[in-house]
């Protein structure tokens, strides 16, 4: 089986990966993303916590049925909330309503902290539903579906080559750090480590730039002339309908909630 994208982004450590087969990766790659997207759409324009909610329960079942570790996929929704956490330490003293408690004079709301909750909420779901339906495929198919969807080549090839090259890129910062502490180099809080680390970064960029004119070079050798060529015909079978329309059932749904609560 092809790496899947969930595996690339671990190649910076080095980690050896393996993703269990479930039924979603039967479906259709076009299927996934397009459902994945509607998916961030509804639930990210809900206002009310009950499609939140509802969008944050599909995605735990969506994990469980991608069969993703549930270790290693808390571990990163985790990371991210460590970012909703500060969301949530702020939003309240910045939104106005019904006072909780006051610090230094700022007043923190009811109001905001449901708000940043709220937030949180369609964070999480939207990025294990993510986890699930994009992540757990390869880059190469991901590329295709992508241009089957009819999106433009340039961001095609944008992302393909930046999956490609996260291990080539990570291997000569790893190199780079090893002939340092050759040098017996040691981090530390002063000017020489500060301006060491600015050069460990800038000879990272100027070795990515001539790597990339390098394979520029080769592509045009090989006939490259900007096209994404498309090697695999991608069919919609009987799984893709019905996971197709269980979605759209499911987010019409999550719509039909919304503009309940609108009207109450």
């Amino acid at each position: 089986m092809s790496q899947g994208l969930e595996h690339s982004l671990t190649s910076w450590s080095g980690q050896a990966l393996k993703h269990q087969a479930s039924w979603i990766d039967d479906i259709d790659a076009r299927v996934r993303v397009v459902c994945s997207g509607l998916f961030a759409l509804v639930v990210v324009s809900s206002q009310h916590f009950v499609p939140a909610l509802l969008g944050l329960l599909c995605a735990f079942l969506l994990v469980k049925s991608s069969k993703l570790n549930i270790k290693r996929t808390l571990r990163r929704v985790v990371a991210m909330d460590l970012f909703m956490l500060m969301l949530i330490c702020v939003l309240p003293f910045t939104t106005p309503g019904d006072p909780i408690f006051s610090v230094f004079g700022l007043t923190a709301s009811w109001q905001g902290l449901l708000h940043a909750l709220l937030i949180t909420v369609k964070a999480n779901a939207v990025l294990l539903v993510l986890f699930s339906l994009v992540a757990t495929m390869s880059a190469s198919t991901l590329g295709h579906a992508l241009a089957h969807l009819k999106v433009p080549d340039k961001l095609v090839h944008l992302m393909l080559f930046m999956v490609r090259y996260l291990d080539v890129i990570s291997q000569e910062y790893k190199k780079m750090r090893r002939a340092m502490q050759a040098r017996a180099f040691v981090l530390r809080t002063n000017r020489h480590t500060w301006k060491s680390i600015g050069y460990l970064f800038g000879m990272l960029l100027i070795r990515s730039v001539e790597r990339a004119e390098r394979i520029s070079d080769a592509m045009k050798c090989r006939g490259f002339c900007g096209r994404y060529y498309l090697n695999d015909e991608m069919k919609i079978g009987r799984v893709d309908v019905v996971f197709g329309v269980a979605s759209l059932c499911f987010l019409v749904l999550l719509i039909g909630l919304n503009i309940d609560d609108l009207f109450k």
